[in-house]
């Protein structure tokens, strides 16, 4: 039996008997402990709290605050009110509790107490605090919840250092995996870059509520990055499995070896659960069901030729007479790096708009496109010679569908069989295995999709790791809130983009004065009621 197992079992002992403890103090029945779902019932009524908080406690991730919630009404009835031991009672709940609930100094002050109880000003903003942080959470984890743009992938569409809302509900909601987990985190700690900020020792299925819609052609999707479920602490911006092509999986694994991108060791090698999975905005351009293909950098979907995006970037290798950062600012290129020490030689990533006007510059002496035929890709088999700009033709998985499975295209679906959808794998003299069975074909149990990058030559996506499940899709990219450019001054606000929508075709105006104006207005006339009444 796993360590994790023995630790869940003592734990759910403890909390029972704590529970038990507490009713016996309650004037209620011992027994009443035992059972599921009941004994959360009681404790809500003999701590005066409202029925329909036992739904919240039902749902994943807000449970945690939830019970936290609970702990902290029961440290008040045992008149616990010490800030020291209430962090103590909370932190370590599941031993304190007990020994609170068997201890006979700690009376319980119920029937009425709540009623007649006066609130200190430490309980005010704690329970200030504790609503906020259970509201946040869900909305943060099934309706909205807010991203920035941290790299160039959609450039020019969404822009790095725009801030987003993403909708929860548009393709359905999903329940947290991993219930376990700091309120306002992902998967690391702040200020850390290791420590992982949640517990696998609760693992729940996968459920997501009816959705808004499905995932359609060009919506601008976030989804849990697919390549993300191990990842080498060290190194979290490279994918691992790039990694162990590139470097070996003993030496990515080894302590000793050195990685020579940032001079660190690759670091401990970590397992993700799904949706502590790092967070990826790309364009979905095909989904379940479609056939894509690239030809000489255009997208076709179904033989025909997709609609490429007005703001869609590629590489170009550029030589100026002089420096063009000044020129860079003007023609608001925002993508470029330089190629040689003199900074005349650059590499840039270009929509047609930013190439056309860059022609006209007399500062410019030639331009080309960057031809880097980058073949890591995937299904990386030499039966599939593909690369960025020429890839394909391959059909997306749809729920339901069978293919034929043999040696030859089993690359391209070993990863779903066996990673997405939980499938044993063997290969046994030329035939394949699934769960011990000959499996000649298999039948998808899930939609998948595949999402590209506007910057098409800057993007980490499907193209070099395959497919995204539907179990991975997070949410739709709907609103700007916010944006932000360092290469502004002071306040370094693009009120251009500021509370403007998100479209599959581009970024709609800004309706930051329309939505801000009133919005002040209503707020001093709020503030001024009471002057007008006077006067009247």
């Amino acid at each position: 039996m796993e360590i994790k197992w023995i630790i869940n079992s003592l734990l759910l002992i403890l909390f029972h008997a704590a529970l038990a403890g507490i009713f016996i103090k309650a004037r209620r029945q011992f027994w009443e402990a035992l059972i599921p779902g009941y004994n959360l019932w009681v404790w809500l009524k003999i701590l005066e709290r409202p029925w329909w908080w036992l739904i919240l406690l039902l749902v994943p991730g807000v449970n945690v605050v939830m019970y936290l919630v609970l702990v902290f009404l029961t440290l008040r009835t045992f008149e616990i009110e010490e800030p020291i031991e209430t962090t103590v009672g909370l932190v370590f709940s599941f031993f304190y509790l007990p020994w609170v609930a068997f201890n006979k100094k700690h009376r319980w002050m119920g029937d009425g107490y709540w009623k007649s109880y006066k609130r200190t000003t430490f309980t005010e903003w704690s329970e200030a605090i504790i609503f906020a942080v259970v509201a946040a959470t869900i909305i943060r984890t099934f309706f909205f919840e807010a991203f920035t743009i941290p790299t160039s992938s959609m450039e020019k569409t969404l822009l790095v250092g725009d801030y987003l809302f993403v909708s929860k509900l548009s393709y359905g909601s999903k329940t947290p995996n991993t219930p376990l987990t700091i309120p306002f985190t992902h998967h690391t700690l702040p200020f850390t870059e290791t420590i992982p900020s949640y517990s696998t020792w609760i693992q729940l299925p996968y459920f997501r509520f009816p959705a808004l819609g499905p995932v359609k052609n060009n919506d601008i999707v976030v989804f849990n990055y697919p390549d993300g479920d191990t990842v080498a602490l060290n190194c979290q911006n490279i994918s691992y499995y790039k990694l162990v092509r590139a470097f070996g999986w003993k030496q990515v694994h080894s302590p000793q070896v050195i990685n020579p991108a940032n001079g660190r060791p690759f670091g401990k090698i970590a397992w993700r659960p799904v949706d502590k999975r790092d967070h990826y905005v790309k364009r979905c351009v095909a989904i379940a069901g479609d056939k894509m293909e690239i030809k000489n950098k255009q997208l076709f979907i179904n033989d025909k030729p997709a609609h490429n995006p007005e703001m869609m970037q590629f590489s170009y290798y550029a030589q100026f007479k002089a420096n063009p950062e000044k020129l860079f600012d003007k023609l608001d290129i925002t993508d470029a790096e330089p190629a040689d020490r003199s900074f005349t030689l650059w590499r840039l990533h270009l929509n047609e708009k930013n190439k056309k006007e860059l022609m006209q510059s007399p500062i410019l002496a030639q331009i080309a496109d960057a031809n880097e035929q980058e073949s890591d890709v995937f299904p990386f088999d030499p039966n599939y010679p593909w690369d960025r700009d020429n890839y394909g033709p391959l059909v997306i998985p749809k729920k339901g569908e069978t293919v034929d499975l043999n040696i030859r295209n089993l690359p391209l679906y070993r990863r779903i069989i066996e990673i997405y959808e939980g499938n044993k794998l063997e290969i046994k003299d030329s035939s394949i295995l699934i769960n011990g069975q000959a499996a000649p074909k298999y039948t998808f149990a899930q939609d998948y999709y595949f999402m590209m990058g506007d910057n098409r030559h800057n993007s980490a996506d499907s193209r070099f790791w395959g497919f995204v499940p539907h179990d991975h899709i997070v949410g739709k990219a709907v609103f700007i809130w916010l944006s932000r450019s360092k290469n502004r001054g002071f306040p370094n606000i693009r009120y251009e983009r500021v509370f403007s929508f998100i479209r599959n075709d581009g970024i709609s105006r800004s309706y930051f004065f329309h939505i801000m104006i009133p919005l002040l207005l209503g707020i001093w006339g709020w503030n001024n009621r009471h002057r007008f009444r006077v006067r009247r």
